[in-house]
């Protein structure tokens, strides 16, 4: 029985035009190739399963090829290309660095570039894979080799946390940065890939699997050998195996979820999501999965951004109907209610009342919309009429000039048949009634008194304006001192800070608060600039400073009497005591 060989070994590139979804990299490297400008060392670096280690490996069996094509590409026929293809060339070494990452194992591999190629070959490359878990001292051992190398040596380092590479590598390399795999690129190889071996398959399935796998073509190719395997006796890789092998909801939910959210069927949206969580679907990803749907339609409304919707054709004929369905605003606003959702879900006690709470506030977006569109139509109504009422026109012409416009809005409404216009209709005629009994008084004379009048009611204000109040160590500061911690009760720092009397500068507007180290630190972080605002408020000054110094407290030396001095001389030196005596001395 032949051994089954798993499609990511079988079907990996051996050329760099059989690389999936790459093509920015493998032009430079074909490229360099031509030219003879190939670096000293590479660092391939991106996430897992798009090409990295493939490419070192197409790499080099290139660079050591007796007879390359003029595409710059390998035969894959001489006897280094064999060697390679079989891992047994003695010109290329793979070393994987998640195992071999002490100093002394980077020293044996500079032990060993000293050793020139083997003959009939051109280079000696090193291929170091994870090379992010070398230790400190095992790259700084390395430094000297991967800067300066023997001209027949090429390193080839890979690594998927470029991150953790120190910088003094980083710039002794040329950096690729291999990007995820296309979603219609991976798809497009299983395709190639389902043909070859006569699997059958559905397009869809296939683009389900690329989903999945999240831009790892590795990845994909492990879920195609499981689904093949699944679909054996059951249609193969179809659409329908792939949703239930995969455990991926299908897009038919969210049609549905969104067309009970547009029709504000809150019933239906909770039936729904009843549905998805009794298949065994988790709610974090079906809101998740729901903020993605939003996002596609919204991609949809636009026709420059139609290219950034990664579904098949068929798929893509729905979301273009339903997004002509669905404003602008509904999806903004459905988009910022599921993002939040998201965030505050496991978090959340009662998980599937928090998606069920988030489907309510979806389900009455529209009524929202409509109601603020309403009320956006009824201001820009009153703002025509305020500006063509009569009583605001001087002239009895002008007058008639504004009952003609509103009769021309009442006859353009007439027109309209819907229950909304009939009754602004109706406002507007009572409007035209008022206007024929309005009688114009206004006049040129009155509208300059009033004009005056005005202008002297705005000289009085300015003169009321509060006028400016210096800092002194008056009532108004001391008040201060105790009003500001009140406005935090429940701050037990605030309080610390007014302990000590302020210095006030010579110009009555700079106040210095004395404070010990950590405390000054405090203030001047959290406090500083809500004291400065809440001062300048209060004296009505906005030339008011606060700054902040250094507390020292003053060293008092201690006074000592004779008594304390004769006390410490005794207990030094005994004999003291008995000279006292014998003098027949006494302590003032």
């Amino acid at each position: 029985m032949e051994n089954f060989i798993v499609s990511a070994r079988k079907y990996r590139p051996a050329t760099f035009d059989t690389v999936v979804g790459q093509s920015h990299i493998t032009t430079t490297l074909k490229n360099a190739l031509k030219n003879n400008h190939l670096a000293q060392a590479f660092l391939f670096c991106g996430p897992r399963g798009v090409g990295k280690t493939t490419c070192a490996r197409i790499l080099a069996k290139t660079i050591n090829c007796l007879t390359p094509t003029q595409d710059s590409e390998a035969c894959g026929t001489c006897r280094n290309c064999v060697a390679v293809q079989q891992n047994g060339s003695l010109n290329v070494y793979e070393l994987d660095a998640a195992s071999n990452n002490s100093v002394e194992d980077i020293r044996n591999l500079v032990e060993q570039v000293r050793v020139p190629p083997s003959e009939g070959s051109k280079r000696k490359i090193y291929i170091i894979d994870e090379v992010h878990m070398l230790s400190t001292a095992a790259f700084n051992a390395f430094l000297k080799t991967l800067e300066e190398p023997p001209s027949y040596v090429i390193f080839i380092l890979a690594t998927t946390e470029k991150h953790k590479i120190i910088p003094t590598i980083l710039s002794r390399c040329q950096i690729f940065d291999f990007k995820r795999i296309e979603i219609k690129d991976m798809a497009s190889h299983l395709e190639v890939i389902a043909k070859k071996e006569q699997i059958p398959y559905e397009y869809e399935g296939l683009e389900l699997i690329a989903q999945k796998a999240d831009g790892g073509l590795r990845d994909a190719l492990s879920l195609f050998d499981m689904l093949t395997t699944f679909g054996q006796g059951k249609g193969g890789v179809t659409y329908e195996n792939s949703l239930e092998n995969l455990h991926v909801l299908d897009y038919e939910y969210y049609f549905k979820m969104t067309d009970a959210l547009l029709d504000e069927n809150i019933g239906d949206a909770w039936k729904l999501f009843d549905m998805i969580l009794k298949r065994g679907f988790d709610g974090h990803n079906f809101i998740a999965g729901l903020a993605q749907h939003f996002r596609d339609l919204l991609v949809c409304q636009h026709k420059d951004t139609i290219s950034l919707l990664e579904v098949s054709p068929k798929n893509k004929e729905r979301y273009l109907i339903q997004s002509q369905k669905s404003s602008a605003g509904f999806l903004m606003s459905a988009l910022n209610i599921t993002a939040q959702t998201e965030i505050s879900y496991k978090t959340s006690k009662n998980p599937k009342l928090h998606v069920e709470l988030a489907l309510i506030k979806m389900a009455h977006l529209q009524n929202a919309l409509n109601f603020q569109q309403i009320l956006a139509e009824e201001n820009e109504k009153k703002k025509f009429l305020a500006l063509n009422n009569p009583q605001n026109v001087v002239g009895g012409n002008n007058s008639v000039i504004a009952e003609n416009q509103v009769s021309y809005q009442k006859n353009e409404i007439e027109n309209q048949e819907n229950t909304e216009n009939n009754t602004k209709l109706q406002e507007i005629k009572k409007q035209e009634e008022g206007f024929k009994n309005v009688k114009i008084t206004a006049n040129l004379q009155e509208l300059a008194k009033q004009a005056k009048e005005l202008e002297k009611q705005n000289e009085t204000k300015e003169t009321e304006k509060p006028k400016k109040i210096e800092l002194a160590l008056d009532e108004n500061l001391r008040d201060f001192y105790k009003f500001y911690p009140q406005t935090k009760p429940n701050d037990a720092i605030a309080p610390q800070f007014f302990k000590r009397k302020p210095n006030i500068s010579a110009d009555k507007t700079t106040i210095t608060f004395f404070l010990e180290e950590k405390l000054k630190e405090t203030f001047e972080k959290d406090y500083l600039e809500d004291i400065t605002q809440k001062l300048q408020l209060r004296f009505n000054n906005p030339d008011i400073v606060v700054k902040t110094d250094l507390f020292v407290p003053e060293v008092i030396e201690p006074t000592y009497t004779n008594a304390d001095r004769y006390e410490y001389l005794r207990k030094r030196f005994k004999e003291i005591e008995d000279l006292k005596n014998v003098l027949g001395l006494e302590i003032d």
